[in-house]
């Protein structure tokens, strides 16, 4: 799974015109699922987002959580960030997982965040969205569990 993570003082999503999800300060989560993704990839990342230490203390330092300071979490489902773009100049998608094995998995995500005591709102999976943020910072981290599976180097 992927997920790309704004810190944000406020962020809204709408769909059809109607605003289906906002939150004040915290984070915004793009998040994707790619093929072979499982319930344990949306836990783990769900782990890593909470506890992820982006906020500045009171000396300005990032040592400060999603858990620390309370935040709330917009999760938006987007396909988009299993991009491929090697060939040609049309992205290809086939690394993201099917509509009906990822929507799970987006939820499985929500409620492991929701399991860690976070406020969590949400875009209508599959729907076009429109989403406004504003980036406190900015602050914009990729996660990929793809890379947690990989040895650190030196």
């Amino acid at each position: 799974m992927r997920a790309i993570i704004q810190r944000v003082s406020t962020a809204s999503v709408e769909v059809e015109g109607q605003v289906v999800g906002r939150i004040g300060p915290g984070v915004l989560v793009l998040l994707g699922a790619g093929q072979g993704d499982t319930e344990a990839e949306a836990r783990l990342l769900a782990e890593k987002t909470a506890h992820l230490r982006i906020f500045a203390d009171e000396a300005g330092k990032f040592n400060r959580s999603l858990l620390d300071t309370g935040g709330s979490a917009l999760v938006i489902s987007q396909f988009t960030l299993y991009a491929d773009t090697r060939k040609g100049r049309r992205p290809s998608f086939t690394g993201a997982a099917p509509p009906d094995e990822a929507e799970p998995l987006v939820h499985a995500y929500c409620a492991a965040l929701r399991a860690l005591d976070v406020t969590v709102e949400t875009g209508v999976f599959g729907a076009m969205m429109r989403v406004a943020l504003v980036n406190e910072g900015p602050v914009t981290i990729t996660l990929d569990t793809d890379t947690y599976r990989m040895p650190r180097s030196g």
